[in-house]
């Protein structure tokens, strides 16, 4: 049995930031990336499948009774992914982006869930997330994220904390590395892993921003995710190839960085020379107070 979770704080109060959102991208710094080598796990030298992007995608889950849909927003390459007991009809929403708050709380309302708790796995550089704005558009629903993250939020979570929506739970596991507060989060199978911006497919998130460390990040995968069972389906916070899971087994054999020894990562991961995110500036702030601003 999954318990509630665990070291649940009282709301902080949220500092207020104020934003002004362009609805017309060009120009202004909601455009799509011109170089999508700011990503935060492509290596130099790939570029994306040239294909129109989808308005979200979806996935059957394995778990019995478990309703799952992953979604995406095309500026970001963001993965959202929203998961629900498919009798009590609670759920849970990981990594929100605010371009997609719209979309996002039709298809909760339109499939009838009670949204219980929205989580990100770490402090985004590359967007804004929906959960400040979604709180105010879904009665009852909590904020959640890493305690080490430095961001604010109305639950802290810590390694080995549980998320419970009906029957089923996410595990947290954390798997500092990209940042001090990224969590990967397992279902209670282990037939699912949620890495953030740790582990992508066939790739991993730079360590070179906001508390980055090569050693640690690759230290975090190797005990906390490539633990899992191989056939574990991984899925991240974001893909710039139209690559949308993928298996523990599959990224131990394959993942071109993470096959490598500690000192190649390290190496690999120092010399990557990738442009600051174009969003980083204006993200982290909002981020930090869980996405909540003025519009």
């Amino acid at each position: 049995m999954c318990s509630v979770v665990s070291r649940v704080k009282p709301v902080q109060r949220a500092l207020a930031v104020t934003l002004r959102l362009r609805t017309n991208t060009e120009g202004s710094s909601y455009a799509a990336p011109r170089n999508r080598r700011v990503s935060p796990g492509l290596r130099p030298g790939l570029h994306p499948l040239q294909a129109t992007w989808r308005s979200y995608c979806s996935r059957m889950a394995m778990t019995d009774g478990l309703l799952f849909r992953q979604l995406f927003e095309s500026q970001s390459s963001t993965y959202t992914y929203l998961l629900a007991d498919k009798e009590t009809k609670e759920a849970i929403l990981i990594d929100p982006v605010l371009e997609t708050i719209d979309r996002d709380v039709k298809l909760i309302k339109e499939l009838g869930l009670d949204l219980k708790v929205a989580v990100n796995t770490h402090c985004h550089a590359d967007h804004i997330t929906s959960t400040g704005l979604m709180k105010k558009r879904l009665v009852g629903l909590k904020s959640a994220i890493s305690k080490l993250s430095g961001a604010s939020a109305d639950i802290y979570l810590s390694e080995g904390d549980k998320i419970t929506f009906g029957k089923h739970c996410l595990t947290v596991r954390d798997t500092p590395g990209h940042t001090d507060g990224c969590m990967t989060l397992v279902s209670a199978d282990q037939s699912m892993a949620f890495t953030g911006d740790a582990l992508l497919i066939r790739g991993c998130g730079r360590t070179d921003f906001q508390q980055g460390c090569p050693a640690r990040l690759y230290e975090s995968i190797h005990q906390k995710i490539f633990t899992l069972p191989d056939t574990c389906l991984i899925y991240p916070a974001h893909d710039y190839l139209g690559q949308t899971v993928s298996t523990v087994g599959e990224e131990r054999r394959f993942n071109p960085r993470l096959t490598k020894s500690l000192e190649e990562f390290v190496h690999i991961m120092n010399n990557l020379n990738l442009p600051k995110p174009e969003k980083i500036d204006i993200a982290v702030p909002a981020n930090l107070v869980c996405g909540v601003h003025q519009v």
